[in-house]
C-alpha cells in the first residue's frame, strides 16, 4: 500500500490534482511532412523547460512537497488547504493548459516530449473531473487522514539540522493549525451536503486525534509524540555543537508554547466536532452510493484510479473470476503440504495455526522486522538480473510510530528523497503479531520495498531526462499495479522458496482480487460492512483483524481498492505482448525500464510507451536514451 503514504493523502494536498478519469490524450496535429530528429529534439528540450518551469510554480505553491523533495525553501510554511486555495491551483492549471497548446505544436516533438505533453494535459483534465465531486469527499477518516499525516509530516519529512530548521518547525506547528482548521471548515461543508463517513470512521480520527494531545506539555503520562519528535531534534542540535544549553531550552520553551496556545487547541477544535457530528453518522457502514450524486462519484473514482474505462460491473465480474482461477492454484499448494480437507479448511489452519505467527512480544516484533529485511538483501543482491536501472536510495524497515498504529493495518511504504539524504521507508504495523502471519511477511516486503514501490518511487525521483513534474505524478493502478507485479516477479526471480510463502504470496494476490468484487459490492452494489467482511472471511485466509481493517479501509477509501489487480493485469498484458512480437529479442531488464523509466504513467498512456520500445526494438535501433 502506498498511496497514503506519500507524504499525505492526495485529499490534503490537492484533492483530483492529479488522479482523476481515463482521458483520451489529444490527437497529433496533421502535418505534411514529420519533423527531423534533430528539431524534434530541439523542441522537445525548449517543452522541457516550460515544463520545469511551471513545476517550479507547482512546488511554490506546495512547500511540504518542496520538503518532501529535500528541498529547505520556504521551510517554515504549510500548504494552504482551504477550498478557494484548491479553486486557485485549479485555475492555475486551467491557464497552463491553454498556455502550453497555444505555445507548442505537439506534432514537432519526440514521442517522449509528446508523451508528457499528454500527461500535463491529462493531469488538468483529472483535476478538473474530480473538482465537480469536492461534495462528495470524506476528508478526515481512520485511513491515514490529515490528522496523523500532517504530525507525521512533521515529525518524519521535516529534517533539523540547524537552529534555524527547529525555528522552522515552531512555525509549522501553527501553520499545521490553521491547515486542520481549514480541512475542518471542507469536512463540516461536505458533511453538510450528506457526505459522512461511517461511525467507525470517526471514532479512528478522533482516537489518533487525540494520541497526538496526549502527555506532556498538554497533560498526561509520558510525552506526546509531537513534543517528544521536538526534544529529541533541538538536543540533537546541542549534541551536535549546532547550538548551547540556553538557546536549546529556549527553542523548547518555543515550541511547548506553540503546541499550548495552538497545536492543542486545534486538534481540541476536532476532536470536539467530530464527536457532535458523529451522532449523525451511519452505524451500520455501507459505501458512498447511498450519498448524494454517490454513485456518479463512485464511477468517477474508479476511472481516477484504475485509469480506464471499465465499469463497476465489469470490475467486478473480473475480481469474481480471479478469485476462482487463485483458488485454484491455492489447492495445488494445499496438496503439495499434504493438508487433507478443504480449501476452507486450509484456509482455518494457516490463519489460526500459532506456528505461523511470531510472538506477541518486543522480541517477536524484533524478528519480524529482522526477517524482512533479511528477505529484501537478499532481493537486492538478484536486481542486475531483471533491470538495468536501479535506484540510489537506500531502503530501512520499520515498526508504525505507536499514535498511528493500527492492528492489522496494512504495510506501507514512504518515499526518501532523489538525493539518498532520507531513505525510503517499509512501515509496517505490529502492535498485534497474530495479525501479522508469517507466511505473508515475504510478499509484504517485495510489494512494499524491492522489487516493488521502493523500486518504482526511488527511479522516478532520480530521473534525470524527463521534465521535473514526471518523477512526482501518482497513479494508483501504476503505483499498486507495479507493486502487485513485482510479488509475482519476485517468485520468477527465486523468492518464496518455502510453500507456505508461496501461498502466502496467493493469499495476498487472492487478497487484491477480493478487493475488486468489495470495493464494487460495498460503493456500488450497496454492500454493508458486515457482508464485506462475510465474504472476505469465506474466501481468503486473512487474519480477522487484517480483514475488518481492510474492509474499513475499502469503505473510507473508492475505488482505490480495484486499481491494485486492474494495474497488474495491464503490466502482464504487457510484458506477454512484448515477448510475443519480440520473440528472441525481448529482454525482461529492457521491459522493466521502459516501464520505470518514464515515470508514473496512466495505463493508456503506459501501453503506448512499451508499443513504441516495441516498435523500436523491431526496427533493431537502441531506445536505452529514452528510458534512462
Amino acid at each position: 500500500m502506498l498511496l497514503a503514504a506519500l507524504l499525505l493523502s492526495a485529499a490534503v494536498l490537492d484533492a483530483g490534482s492529479g488522479q482523476g478519469g481515463a482521458h483520451q490524450p489529444p490527437a497529433a496535429v496533421a502535418r505534411p511532412t514529420a519533423p527531423s530528429a534533430k528539431a524534434a529534439e530541439a523542441e522537445t528540450a525548449r517543452l522541457n523547460a516550460w515544463f520545469d518551469a511551471r513545476n517550479d510554480e507547482t512546488l511554490a505553491l506546495s512547500p511540504m512537497a518542496r520538503s518532501g523533495l529535500g528541498d529547505k525553501r520556504d521551510y517554515d510554511k504549510i500548504d494552504d488547504m482551504s477550498e478557494a486555495a484548491q479553486d486557485r491551483s485549479l485555475e492555475w492549471r486551467r491557464r497552463t493548459v491553454e498556455d502550453l497548446k497555444a505555445h507548442f505544436n505537439r506534432a514537432k516533438l519526440t514521442p517522449d516530449g509528446q508523451l508528457s505533453y499528454d500527461l500535463w494535459i491529462d493531469q488538468y483534465q483529472r483535476a478538473a473531473e474530480a473538482a465537480k465531486f469536492r461534495r462528495n469527499e470524506y476528508i478526515f477518516t481512520q485511513q491515514q487522514g490529515p490528522q496523523a499525516s500532517l504530525a507525521q509530516f512533521l515529525i518524519s519529512t521535516h529534517r533539523v539540522s540547524e537552529a534555524s530548521d527547529m525555528d522552522a518547525y515552531v512555525a509549522r506547528i501553527g501553520g499545521i493549525s490553521r491547515a486542520l482548521g481549514q480541512l475542518q471548515a471542507r469536512a463540516k461543508l461536505n458533511a453538510e451536503a450528506g457526505s459522512r463517513p461511517p461511525l467507525f470512521a470517526y471514532d479512528g480520527v478522533i482516537q489518533q486525534a487525540r494520541a497526538l494531545i496526549t502527555g506532556a506539555p498538554f497533560g498526561g503520562d509520558g510525552d506526546s509524540p509531537i513534543w517528544a519528535d521536538a526534544k529529541a531534534k533541538i538536543d540533537a542540535l546541542a549534541k551536535a555543537g549546532k547550538i548551547d544549553q540556553p538557546r536549546a531550552e529556549t527553542l523548547k520553551e518555543s515550541t511547548k508554547a506553540a503546541l499550548l496556545t495552538q497545536w492543542g487547541p486545534a486538534y481540541q477544535g476536532l476532536i470536539d466536532w467530530l464527536e457532535a457530528d458523529k451522532v449523525n453518522a451511519d452505524k451500520i457502514a455501507t459505501g458512498v452510493g447511498k450519498n448524494p450524486n454517490g454513485a456518479a462519484y463512485f464511477a468517477m473514482r474508479l476511472r481516477n484510479m484504475t485509469t480506464t474505462d471499465l465499469t463497476p460491473e465489469q470490475v467486478h465480474q473480473f475480481g469474481l473470476s480471479e478469485v476462482a482461477r487463485i483458488h485454484a492454484e491455492m489447492a495445488v499448494i494445499q496438496q503439495k503440504v499434504g493438508f487433507k480437507g478443504s480449501l476452507q479448511e486450509f484456509f482455518a489452519f494457516v490463519r489460526e495455526n500459532p506456528k505461523f505467527y511470531y510472538p506477541n512480544t518486543d522480541e517477536g516484533r524484533q524478528a519480524y522486522i529482522d526477517a524482512a529485511t533479511a528477505d529484501l538483501d537478499a532481493m537486492k543482491a538478484k536486481l542486475p538480473a531483471y533491470f538495468g536501472i536501479l535506484p540510489k536510495a537506500d531502503l530501512i524497515v520499520k515498526r508504525v510510530e505507536p499514535y498511528r498504529e493500527q492492528a492489522g493495518a496494512v504495510q506501507f511504504y514512504a518515499n526518501g528523497t532523489a538525493d539518498g539524504s532520507r531513505p525510503g521507508v517499509f512501515y509496517m504495523h505490529l502492535i498485534d503479531m497474530k495479525a501479522m502471519p508469517i507466511p505473508q511477511l515475504e510478499v509484504a516486503a517485495y510489494h512494499e520495498g524491492i522489487p516493488g514501490h521502493h523500486m518504482q518511487i526511488s527511479i522516478a525521483q532520480e530521473l534525470t531526462n524527463v521534465p521535473k513534474f514526471r518523477s512526482r505524478l501518482v497513479f494508483a493502478a501504476f503505483l499498486e499495479g507495479w507493486g502487485l507485479y513485482a510479488e509475482q516477479l519476485a517468485k520468477e526471480m527465486g523468492a518464496y522458496q518455502d510453500p507456505y510463502s508461496d501461498f502466502g504470496r496467493l493469499t495476498l494476490e487472492e487478497w487484491r482480487a477480493i478487493r475488486c468484487v468489495l470495493d464494487t459490492g460495498i460503493h456500488a452494489k450497496g454492500w454493508t460492512e458486515e457482508q464485506a467482511v462475510q465474504y472476505m472471511h469465506e474466501n481468503a485466509p486473512l487474519a480477522d483483524a487484517q480483514i475488518r481493517t481492510e474492509v474499513r479501509r475499502y469503505i473510507v477509501s473508492p475505488g482505490v481498492a480495484s486499481s491494485y489487480k486492474i494495474g497488474m493485469r495491464k503490466i502482464l498484458e504487457l510484458r506477454q505482448k512484448a515477448k510475443t512480437e519480440l520473440g528472441d529479442k525481448f529482454d525482461i531488464r529492457k521491459f522493466h525500464d521502459v516501464v520505470l523509466g518514464g515515470g508514473a504513467l496512466p495505463l493508456d498512456l503506459l501501453e503506448r510507451r512499451v508499443d513504441e520500445w516495441i516498435a523500436t526494438e523491431k526496427a533493431g535501433k537502441s531506445n536505452r536514451a529514452s528510458v534512462h
